[in-house]
C-alpha cells in the first residue's frame, strides 16, 4: 500500500510539474517582463568603462576546508579562494580560447615541444614583491611535481606518464620542455602559480600540506589575483579587498577590477540563500528550478534579471565505492565491481522522472560524462542508453547472482541482503529528491537503501580521505577539455571516483581508458582527438561506474544595479569589469 501511495504522489507531482506555465520550459527573452528570463547570448558580450567603488555582496555555499589552491579538491574551497591567484595564461569564456595572464606573451617552437613565455613585469605578488621565472619554477618543480603532496593539478600535467621541464631563463622569462606536442597546453599551464619567498621553507620541511589551512590569518595567504582575503570567520563570512598591485586597468586607466571590496556571507542552506537574495543581502543567486514559481514574479519589484544560461557541463550522479581500502564489507565490494549490478541500477533511475519533479523540466538526461555544454563530444545516438526499466534492472540483477527472499528483497549467493547506504550532502534539495526517488524506485526490485543527507564537508572526507562510504549521490563541476578531468577520468586521479589514486588500473577497462585520455593528449587533429574522447566515454557509458543522471540548465538572477554582467556555464565574462551602478 506505501509503494502504491508513493509511486501515485510520484506522479501527482510529474502531472503537475508539466502543467506548470510554459516559462518555466521556454521562457521568454523580454527583459521587461515581469515573467522574464534572459537567454545569454556570448556573441553579444561587450563591455562598457564602468566607475570604481562599492562592495559587491555574495554567498559562499560552506566554509573551505583549505585555503590553500593546491590542496583544494572541493567547490567550497575553490570558490573562496580562486579570485586569489593567477596562472601563466586563462580562458577566455567567451572565446573559450587561451589568452595571458601572468605570463603576457609566448611563442613556441617548431616542434611544438617548447614553449617560452614572458611573464609581466608589473605583476606583483599581495607583499609588493615582483612575481619572477623563480616562483613559475618552483610552483612547478617543487610543489606540481612533488611526489609527497597529492593534488589533482599533477594529473593534468604529465604527457604519456612524462613531467614538463620547466626551467628559467632570466627573471622574468620561463622555457618548458615537452615530451610531445599536444592540444591543451596552453590551458594547461593555467594551473595557479605560488611565492616561492613565502612556500619554500615549507616545502622543504615537508608541511606544506597543511599549510594555509583554514585557521591561517588572512594576511598570510599571498596571491597575484584581483582580490585579497583580509577576513575571514567561519561560519559566518568572509571579506575581500581589491589587490592594489593588480595590474588590469581599463581602456581608461581605471584600476580593475571596478568593485574594490567583497563580502562573502557564508550559507549552507540555499533556501536561506534564496532570502538573503530577494531581500537584498546578496546581489546574485544561483537559481534552483525549484525557484522559479517563486522569484520569477519578484523580478520587476525587486530589480533584477534571471539569466539562463543553458546546459551546464557539471554533472549529477551516483557512484558506488569499489574502493579495495575502503571499510565496507568484501560482499559488498563485490557488488559494487559488476557491471551487470550498476547497468541494473542504471535501468533503475527514473532520469525523466527526476528531471521534472527534481529540476522542473530544465535539465538533460545523461548516461556517461558528456553533457549537451560540450557540443564536440555530445552525441545522443552514440553512448549506451539506460531507459528507466525496473523489470530490465531486476532481470540484471538475477543474471549477476542475486535472488528473491520470501520477504521480497534481493540476497546474493552468500545470503547476503541487498542493502547498502546512500548518502549526499545536507541542504541540496535536488539531490534530497532524487536521493529519495531513488529509495522508493529500489525498493520496488527488492533493494534496501538508508538514505542519508550529511554535511558536505563531511561527506569530502569521506569521499577523499577514510573512505568510509558504500554509494553516493555527488555532482562534478565538468570542464571545458576532457583533458582537464584527467583527475577523475584516469586510474591514478586523485577524483577517480569509485577508486582514486590507484598505483596501476584495476580492470582492463581503465587500461583502455587511460589509453585512450593519454593518446588524445598528444592528438593534435581535432576530429581524431575528440573520436578518442568519445570512445573513452562510451567505455564509461557501458561500465556504468558513475550512474549519470541529469545536467542541469545553469540559471543565475543577478541585482540590476550590477553592470557589465556576463554569465556563461564556464564563468563570467571580464568580471573584473563588473561595476556597481549608484
Amino acid at each position: 500500500m506505501k509503494d502504491n501511495i508513493l509511486a501515485f504522489l510520484k506522479a501527482v507531482l510529474l502531472i503537475v510539474i508539466l502543467f506548470l506555465p510554459i516559462y518555466l520550459i521556454s521562457p521568454s527573452e523580454k527583459q521587461n517582463s515581469e515573467y522574464s528570463i534572459k537567454k545569454v547570448n556570448p556573441d553579444q558580450f561587450n563591455v562598457e568603462i564602468g566607475i570604481e567603488g562599492g562592495t559587491l555582496k555574495k554567498a559562499l555555499a560552506g566554509d573551505a576546508k583549505t585555503l590553500n589552491p593546491v590542496m583544494a579538491q572541493e567547490t567550497t574551497s575553490t570558490a573562496m579562494i580562486g579570485m586569489m591567484f593567477n596562472g601563466l595564461t586563462k580562458t577566455n569564456v567567451k572565446t573559450l580560447l587561451p589568452e595571458p595572464d601572468l605570463a603576457e606573451s609566448w611563442e613556441r617552437d617548431k616542434t611544438g615541444t617548447i614553449w617560452i613565455f614572458h611573464l609581466r613585469k608589473n605583476a606583483k605578488w599581495f607583499d609588493g614583491k615582483p612575481v619572477t621565472a623563480d616562483d613559475v619554477v618552483f610552483t612547478y618543480n617543487q610543489i606540481y611535481y612533488n611526489p609527497d603532496i597529492p593534488t589533482s593539478v599533477k594529473d593534468m600535467l604529465y604527457i604519456e606518464g612524462k613531467k614538463f621541464i620547466v626551467e628559467k631563463i632570466d627573471k622574468y622569462t620561463v622555457r618548458f620542455k615537452i615530451p610531445k606536442p599536444f592540444a591543451p597546453f596552453l590551458q594547461a599551464v593555467g594551473e595557479p602559480i605560488l611565492p616561492k619567498h613565502i612556500l619554500e621553507k615549507s616545502v622543504k620541511d615537508k608541511t606544506f600540506t597543511s599549510t594555509w589551512g583554514v585557521n591561517t590569518d588572512p594576511n598570510k595567504i599571498i596571491g597575484t589575483g584581483p582580490y585579497k582575503l583580509v577576513e575571514y570567520v567561519i561560519g559566518q563570512y568572509a571579506i575581500y579587498e581589491r589587490n592594489p598591485y593588480y595590474w588590469e586597468k581599463d581602456q581608461k586607466e581605471q584600476k580593475l577590477p571596478y568593485i574594490t571590496k567583497i563580502k562573502a556571507q557564508i550559507i549552507g542552506d540555499p533556501d536561506v540563500r534564496l532570502i538573503k537574495f530577494v531581500s537584498g543581502e546578496i546581489d546574485y543567486y544561483g537559481v534552483r528550478p525549484s525557484d522559479l514559481p517563486e522569484l520569477l514574479p519578484k523580478a520587476k519589484e525587486k530589480n533584477f534579471t534571471i539569466y539562463n544560461l543553458g546546459p551546464t557541463p557539471s554533472t549529477t550522479f551516483v557512484v558506488f565505492n569499489q574502493n579495495p581500502k575502503a571499510p565496507i564489507p568484501k560482499y559488498k565490494l563485490k557488488w559494487f565491481r559488476n557491471k551487470k549490478f550498476r547497468q541494473a541500477i542504471s535501468y533503475a533511475v527514473d532520469r525523466k522522472g527526476i528531471i521534472n519533479i527534481a529540476y522542473n523540466g530544465l535539465a538533460y538526461p545523461i548516461y556517461t560524462g558528456v553533457t549537451p555544454a560540450n557540443r564536440r563530444l555530445y552525441d545522443e545516438n552514440y553512448y549506451p542508453k539506460y531507459p528507466f526499466n525496473l523489470k530490465k534492472a531486476k532481470q540484471l540483477l538475477i543474471e549477476a547472482g542475486f535472488h528473491e527472499g520470501k520477504d521480497g528483497y534481493l540476497y546474493d549467493a552468500e545470503g547476503h541482503k541487498l542493502q547498502f547506504t546512500l548518502i549526499t550532502n545536507s541542504g541540496n534539495k535536488e539531490r534530497e529528491i532524487i536521493g529519495n526517488i531513488l529509495k522508493d524506485d529500489l525498493k520496488r526490485i527488492g533493494i534496501e537503501v538508508n538514505f542519508q543527507a550529511i554535511d558536505f564537508n563531511n561527506l569530502v572526507s569521506r569521499l577523499m580521505s577514510n573512505y568510509d562510504w558504500e554509494a553516493v549521490i555527488i555532482g562534478l563541476t565538468g570542464s571545458m577539455d576532457p583533458y582537464f578531468g584527467q583527475n577523475v577520468w584516469l586510474s591514478s586521479g586523485h577524483l577517480h571516483m569509485w577508486y582514486p589514486a590507484q598505483k596501476k588500473p584495476a580492470t582492463k577497462w581503465e587500461a583502455e581508458i587511460d589509453r585512450l585520455f593519454q593518446q588524445a593528449a598528444v592528438e593534435l587533429d581535432p576530429k581524431k582527438r575528440d573520436m578518442l574522447y568519445k570512445k573513452a566515454f562510451r567505455i564509461i557509458g557501458e561500465e556504468q561506474p558513475m550512474i549519470f543522471i541529469a545536467a542541469p540548465e545553469e540559471l543565475l538572477a543577478v541585482k540590476n544595479k550590477l553592470k557589465n554582467v556576463f554569465p556563461t556555464v564556464w564563468g563570467w565574462y571580464k568580471d573584473e569589469y563588473v561595476y556597481i551602478k549608484p
